[in-house]
């Protein structure tokens, strides 16, 4: 089993609204995928809670069955349309992959 973790920070925003929208865009984004990439085994996507200012805002939990599998999702047409929106909103970005 691989496990695919990906962490974002968004971009500062004035208001606060603006940024819940705009994490709300990208969980809703995510979780269409797994209607459409059948390789993808497990997909959670949360929001942060904390007030720290070293806590991300948006996790992203993954798995598949294989490397092979993660390297199809990871190349997929539409992984990379919304891949491609939440670069344009998020400050940084940390990744994570392993095999159990």
């Amino acid at each position: 089993m691989v496990k695919h973790i990906v962490m974002w920070k968004l971009k500062k925003h004035s208001d606060l609204t603006h940024k819940i929208a705009a994490a709300m865009e990208i969980k809703k984004s995510l979780e269409r995928l797994t209607s459409l990439i059948i390789q993808i085994r497990n997909l959670e996507v949360g929001m942060n809670f904390s007030m720290s200012e070293r806590a991300y805002d948006i996790v992203l939990y993954t798995e598949f069955d294989s490397k092979k599998d993660l390297e199809h999702y990871s190349v997929h047409p539409e992984h990379v349309k919304i891949k491609a929106f939440i670069d344009s909103i998020v400050e940084d970005r940390v990744i994570v992959d392993y095999e159990t």
